[in-house]
């Protein structure tokens, strides 16, 4: 199996050079490199198997259809690279309703709404994550107590002033600011937030302190769309 790690190390090899561009230092550029990449490959596993060990012609071109095949699926994942990684961000969408998706413009992200009816969004908060609910009938970003803590705000020096109204009737919060807050590949500083007394509410809601930020957000069926 030697000739095979051998041709193995002489594709990655090929392929990390023309990623890199080093054709130009033979004059070729990165497309008229790109192109000779098969060719490479088919002499570096003829050359490959015969300095290995002899080998009836079967088997040489048995092994070399079994190489070429693999070579070519990898040329292929690293050409779709980008699409692949899209593809697998929408999946875990489905699997786990919160998770960001970013969209390929990189200044939209998607949601996918949770099984329980309502959008649960996985926030990053002074860099904690921070699970929320998005909620358009808040008037900021309201955190519990908990979540407050956690994120770094000094819970025992706050002063509840400010009355609000929670689904759980009256109660009184704190105002706070955030350093930043991010969701998916938009990041926002300084956002005012309420915190809230200890079993006030249950859940972080994601409220219009951070959504009037962005230039617009839409829900349509169960799915929630950000965009920066």
């Amino acid at each position: 199996m030697l000739f095979v790690a051998f041709a193995i190390l002489i594709m990655v090899g090929i392929a990390l050079a023309i990623s890199a561009d080093l054709g130009a230092v033979v004059g070729l550029t990165q497309n008229q490199a790109a192109r000779i990449i098969p060719l490479l490959i088919i002499l570096t596993l003829v050359a490959s198997a015969v300095v290995g060990r002899r080998h009836r012609i079967g088997e040489i071109i048995a092994g070399f259809a079994i190489w070429a095949a693999i070579g070519a699926l990898l040329i292929l994942g690293y050409s779709y690279r980008d699409d692949f990684s899209r593809v697998g961000q929408r999946i875990m969408g489905e699997l786990q309703p919160g998770v960001a998706i970013v969209e390929a413009d990189g200044q939209r992200v998607r949601i996918n709404r949770s099984f329980g009816g309502s959008f649960r969004v996985n926030t990053a908060i002074n860099g904690v994550e921070v699970p929320m609910i998005f909620d358009t009938g808040a008037t900021a970003v309201v955190l519990t107590r908990a979540d407050a803590r956690r994120v770094g705000i000094d819970i025992d020096r706050l002063s509840y002033t400010v009355p609000v109204q929670t689904a759980n009737g009256l109660a009184t919060a704190a105002g706070v600011t955030l350093d930043s807050m991010r969701i998916g590949s938009i990041d926002r500083s300084r956002i005012r937030a309420f915190v809230l007394p200890q079993g006030a509410l249950e859940t972080s809601l994601l409220g219009m302190t951070f959504l009037d930020t962005l230039s617009r957000f839409s829900v349509s069926q169960d799915l929630l769309e950000l965009e920066n």
